[in-house]
């Protein structure tokens, strides 16, 4: 676990990166040794994730097509099909991370607090909504960990629902706290760039 937790902070700290300043957000693109890029947005004010998404080239070497983990898909402009905008009344799993924790929204569950659980599957390293009246049933990994490695713990699992909505909480753990913190700090030092420059400044 500590291998792959200091191998996935070297991946960082070695990615070219380039930052932009926009409308309050920072905006980091990473590029990778391997050809795989990382694009995210911290809110300037918080220095909360709002959006993560990956990116990977095709077999032939032509860029591939974002995929969203952090952020809701559906307010980002993307003329990706997979990413069409679904059925306003479906169930809607979105991930929204805070600092100390990661956190999934599911909109458009209307049933009360009781029905649902949600529970951690350390075999399969995910993490499962159910409902006992059978009407949602969701099974999620948590990339953050797959990447270091570290396993799920049912204790830092928690859930609320209120406005229809189910919020999943998951406490990061005290490794993965300490590497973003850097990860912060090396970002903040990065020059970037403001709204009306087009040469973005990378490191």
């Amino acid at each position: 676990m500590a291998a792959a937790l200091q191998c996935w902070s070297d991946s960082l700290k070695e990615a070219k990166k380039t930052a932009l300043l926009h409308e309050g957000k920072r905006k980091v693109h990473y590029l990778f040794a391997d050809g795989k890029e990382m694009a995210e947005e911290y809110d300037m004010k918080t220095d909360e994730l709002i959006v993560r998404k990956w990116r990977k080239k095709s077999t032939l070497g032509a860029p591939g097509q974002w995929e969203v983990e952090v952020g809701d898909p559906s307010t980002m402009q993307t003329s990706e099909p997979h990413l069409i905008k679904e059925s306003s009344s479906n169930p809607v799993l979105i991930r929204k991370d805070t600092k100390a924790s990661f956190q999934w929204r599911v909109r458009n569950l209307p049933y009360p607090k009781e029905v649902y659980s949600v529970s951690v599957e350390p075999g399969e390293q995910c993490c499962i909504i159910r409902t006992t009246n059978k009407k949602y049933y969701k099974k999620f990994s948590i990339p953050d960990l797959d990447r270091c490695r570290l396993p799920l713990d049912g204790s830092a699992l928690t859930f609320s629902h209120a406005n229809n909505t189910l919020i999943v909480t998951y406490q990061k753990p005290k490794e993965l706290l300490t590497l973003e913190q850097d990860l912060l700090r090396e970002l903040k030092r990065i020059k970037s760039t403001g709204d009306g420059d087009m040469d973005c400044k990378t490191q």
